[in-house]
């Protein structure tokens, strides 16, 4: 595998499993060192003895980030780690399927605290890391004269439209297609590529949650509203966490240099608009 990605460090947001996990083994096969940050630390713990087991130097970080007042302490913990933050990617991320007219204000804050207002005070903290280690000379001239630093958001298709039984979820991956787009003009003078990947099915034990709970609003047996998704994907197959991290990890690499403020559909086609 090409190492695009040598002697780079990454922050990645829920790196424990999933999604996540896959992501911070892709970057650290393209020759990364990864920050695994997760609220559950003993399976951050388990991601980072695979990466260190492939050669990457690795380092886990406990973090809640519906608590933003642990953002910035995470931040400059992995900086005293490692040196410096090259790529930040906000794979965390939480799921509810519950009927529009029973969601509690607990509920939706909840969702929205880990899902948008997390990754934004995460893009916050990082950005201004980046920047930092920009050259002194660089900043001044008030033009990036090359990328210094890349931002993948983890969406959802369940951003690209409503959805009836994950309004609260819907709506925290909508806004982060809006986010990233400002951050990407805000960070346009420093060259900092801001991004975002929106998946669909990916069994993961986020998905076998929606499952669950779709089929018991719908009176469906287990593992029949996951096929009926999957029926409606072009490439009739779910995404998998692999293809995911693949797409991760071009938008953190060179390949990538002129692509900023973009969500790309990594779905089988699912969303074609």
């Amino acid at each position: 595998m090409e190492q695009r990605l040598i002697d780079k460090v990454a922050i990645v947001t829920g790196s424990g499993n999933g999604i996540g996990k896959a992501v911070a083994l892709r970057l650290a096969r393209e020759g990364a060192d990864i920050a695994v940050a997760d609220i559950d630390i003993k399976s951050a713990e388990h991601t980072i003895r695979e990466i260190l087991d492939a050669g990457r130097k690795a380092a886990a970080f406990s973090i809640d980030l519906a608590n933003i007042s642990q953002i910035q302490p995470m931040v400059e913990r992995v900086v005293g780690e490692f040196g410096r933050v090259d790529i930040l990617v906000n794979a965390a991320g939480v799921v509810q399927t519950k009927p529009f007219l029973e969601i509690t204000e607990d509920e939706w804050d909840h969702i929205l605290d880990t899902n948008l207002k997390g990754t934004v005070f995460c893009m916050q903290a990082v950005a201004a890391q980046m920047i930092q280690q920009i050259p002194r000379e660089v900043r001044e001239a008030g033009r990036a004269d090359r990328s210094y630093g890349k931002i993948v958001n983890l969406s959802s298709i369940s951003g690209r439209r409503g959805r009836a039984l994950q309004t609260a979820y819907a709506a925290s991956k909508a806004a982060i297609i809006s986010v990233t787009q400002s951050a990407a003009l805000a960070f346009k003078a420093y060259n900092i590529n801001v991004n975002a990947i929106a998946p669909s099915v990916v069994p993961t034990p986020m998905w076998e949650q929606i499952d669950k709970e779709y089929s018991r609003i719908l009176g469906k047996e287990p593992g029949q509203s996951m096929k009926e998704f999957i029926d409606q994907i072009p490439l009739k197959r779910t995404g998998s966490p692999e293809d995911i991290a693949a797409a991760v990890a071009f938008l953190c690499s060179f390949d990538s240099d002129y692509i900023t403020g973009q969500t790309l559909n990594v779905d089988g086609g699912f969303e074609m608009d």
